[in-house]
């Protein structure tokens, strides 16, 4: 899709009608078009909406999104950020203008998202052997030549697959693949050894509907990662670049692709990536991290490189659940109204983190409350003596694991420090 189009159907975003689909939203914004619910600027507190609601720092997520670019830059990486964290065209498009090469995605769907907004170059960090989107991703290729995609391939029945569906397909244009070196025994995807990487590379060069493009690999599922494993395994997946390289095996490519680069080991990929020697092309370097988007309060906060090199910045949580006290037993216990359908609770429990009475006082930490459960649409709250909590209360809650709280919310406020929204994220899952 032209990236005119992409634009269009940017601007048709703003003139969705805000309803039923939409929690958290003020009930009297019904019917309003969200460009006019934007305009209103209205208060998250004090503006209609109701609990729970999701809302992204509007000053946190700016903070991440230049943070990155700067990383990326400072280290001589390309950035492909992985979108199935958010699926939210809106934040697509301003990844890119913080510098991002194209946006990584998983499956076929969100290709075919990315693509309907327009993005222009897409990593797919995943094989792709379904006939069907095989079918549809050759017509893409076919009617865009500016449409830039990669996938990977990681098994010569996989190679075959693509290019019986493309051959039938009538592909005008070859797909450009990267063979996936396996993190190791018991990982997830990947050739496991250096040898069934080339077998695959060989079946590709086989195939008239593919082009080798490089190699790539998720250094993320590396067994038991420590730094100097996770280094090991890069240096393994430089090292089969190299040698393809020498094997002459990316003949009549402008460059080749290198691919590595999650949200917890990206330092050890700009390090490694650092060493890669001369080859017969230039190498595009490309980081795919995605959780930094939005960050987190609880597994990215710990996992960040960004803790092991403090120097380099920080990345800061932007996502904030909030929710209400709606009962209220005994001295002991609380229950608020947001649940396993609100809240990321796949890796950690929400963080209790202020409160906001419902008289109107001024925000305060949320001290002696801690969430120990969650129903499908209460949480549960452990209250200490100390917890000053009562029914009618907002609870601020911090979120574990960015991917799985963008997916529960179809439109998210973007709110200043101040309250003041102004701007909504419409996600695509």
């Amino acid at each position: 899709m032209a990236r005119d189009s992409g634009t269009e159907a940017l601007a048709e975003l703003a003139e969705e009608r805000v309803d039923h689909r939409f929690k958290g939203l003020p009930p009297d914004a019904a019917g309003l078009t969200v460009a006019e619910l934007t305009a209103q600027r209205r208060n998250l507190f004090t503006g209609g909406f109701a609990t729970p609601v999701l809302a992204l720092s509007a000053e946190r997520l700016e903070h991440n999104l230049a943070l990155m670019e700067t990383y990326a830059a400072r280290h001589g990486l390309a950035f492909a950020p992985h979108g199935k964290t958010s699926m939210a065209p809106q934040l697509f498009h301003r990844q890119i203008g913080h510098g991002a090469w194209g946006i990584t995605l998983a499956v076929p769907h969100q290709v075919w998202v990315a693509r309907a907004f327009g993005i222009g170059r897409i990593f797919l960090a995943n094989e792709l052997v379904d006939a069907a989107a095989l079918r549809r991703l050759a017509a893409e290729l076919d009617a865009d030549p500016d449409f830039r995609f990669v996938c990977y391939v990681d098994s010569v029945r996989g190679v075959e697959l693509m290019d019986a569906a493309l051959t039938e397909a009538g592909a005008g244009r070859p797909v450009d693949v990267v063979v996936e070196l396996g993190a190791g025994a018991g990982a997830r995807t990947g050739a496991r050894t250096e040898a069934d990487c080339a077998a695959v590379a060989d079946a590709v060069a086989a195939a008239g509907t593919l082009r080798l493009a490089g190699v790539a690999g998720y250094e993320g599922e590396v067994p038991d990662a420590d730094p100097e494993r996770v280094r090991a395994w890069l240096r393994r997946l430089v090292a089969l670049a190299v040698d393809f390289d020498r094997a002459g095996r990316f003949t009549g490519l402008a460059e080749v692709v290198l691919s590595a680069g999650g949200s917890a080991w990206f330092d050890a990929v700009a390090d490694v990536f650092a060493e890669v020697p001369d080859l017969s092309l230039p190498v595009l370097k490309l980081l795919r991290s995605g959780a930094y988007v939005s960050h987190d309060d609880g597994h990215y906060r710990e996992v960040t490189p960004f803790n092991r090199v403090p120097a380099e910045g920080a990345l800061e949580p932007a996502f904030r659940l909030w929710t209400q006290v709606v009962s209220r037993p005994t001295a002991e216990q609380a229950f608020a109204n947001a649940g396993k359908r609100d809240a990321a609770y796949d890796l950690d429990l929400p963080f209790a983190q202020v409160v906001r009475p419902s008289d109107g006082g001024p925000e305060r930490p949320a001290t002696g409350v801690a969430v120990s459960g969650l129903s499908d649409q209460h949480a549960w709250l452990r209250t200490a003596p100390e917890a000053e909590l009562e029914v009618g209360d907002w609870v601020g809650l911090g979120l574990s694991h960015p991917c799985t709280s963008f997916d529960k919310w179809q439109l998210i406020p973007v709110a200043e420090a101040d309250g003041t929204v102004v701007d909504y994220i419409r996600t695509f899952f």
